[in-house]
């Protein structure tokens, strides 16, 4: 089973980026120690370097039976006024773990434009991932725990919701993704169905700016490579989604 994940995994990884040796082994032990889909935007390949996503890290969780996760935040460090959170997060894998404890900043000089504005819910999403990533044992990072150094997408406009549109992204996202919709003749509500999965939500209309942006970034990959692998890719979706 995790031998047909990786064979999946690195096919479609192949599809978006250029791997190397070293690339492919590390996907390889992510996916046989984590179960991570690439295709669902679990893992992610920035500056030639592996990052997990805060969508991958919840659907592992949910995988693990987590029993549960305690976020909040550490008042004494945080300031309103600047924009500076820091955040406090516990994971509970079972009803007599004791916990396991993460910590995470951020502030206008730490996170990327496409979040910019949203730096409490930042901080708190890198506190989570943390704290998961300590409670299963991932040394790797996650994407959102890198910052403006992870991420290049343009910053976002204020954010349009049409009940028709596959997302309710920030403007300049939300025509990307309509002009991809059209360039490759993809169905629409794939489009959606797939990125509520993608982004770890059951309603894309309150996904993240950020989450939105990497799949619609993943999208465009995708389907400039590999058109036809993404068309059966989202039939195959479907049919599984019922959708």
């Amino acid at each position: 089973m995790r031998r047909h994940l990786y064979q999946s995994n690195l096919s479609i990884a192949r599809g978006l980026w250029r791997l190397n040796s070293l690339q492919t082994s590390q996907l390889n032990i992510l996916c046989q120690e984590f179960d991570f889909f690439v295709s669902l935007g679990d893992l992610t390949l920035i500056d030639a370097k592996w990052y997990e996503t805060h969508a991958g890290l919840i659907r592992l969780a949910t995988r693990k039976h987590c029993f549960g996760i305690l976020a909040r935040p550490v008042e004494a460090f945080c300031s309103a006024e600047s924009s500076f959170w820091v955040f406090k997060a516990t994971v509970f894998k079972s009803s007599r773990c004791k916990g396991f404890d993460g910590y995470g900043d951020a502030c206008p000089a730490n996170v990327s434009e496409t979040v910019r504005g949203a730096e409490m819910r930042d901080a708190e999403t890198r506190a989570v991932n943390r704290a998961l990533r300590k409670a299963y044992g991932i040394g790797v990072c996650s994407v959102e725990e890198g910052g403006s150094a992870a991420t290049n997408e343009p910053k976002p406009g204020p954010v349009l919701v049409r009940s028709h549109c596959p997302a309710a992204p920030s403007s300049p996202i939300r025509n990307k993704l309509l002009e991809l919709i059209r360039r490759h003749q993809l169905d629409a509500k794939l489009v959606k169905t797939y990125a509520e999965d993608f982004c770890g939500i059951g309603d894309l209309r309150s996904a993240d700016r950020e989450g939105v942006a990497r799949f619609v970034e993943n999208l465009a990959n995708w389907a400039t490579k590999d058109r036809a692998g993404l068309v059966a890719h989202l039939e195959q979706y479907g049919q599984s989604k019922g959708a």
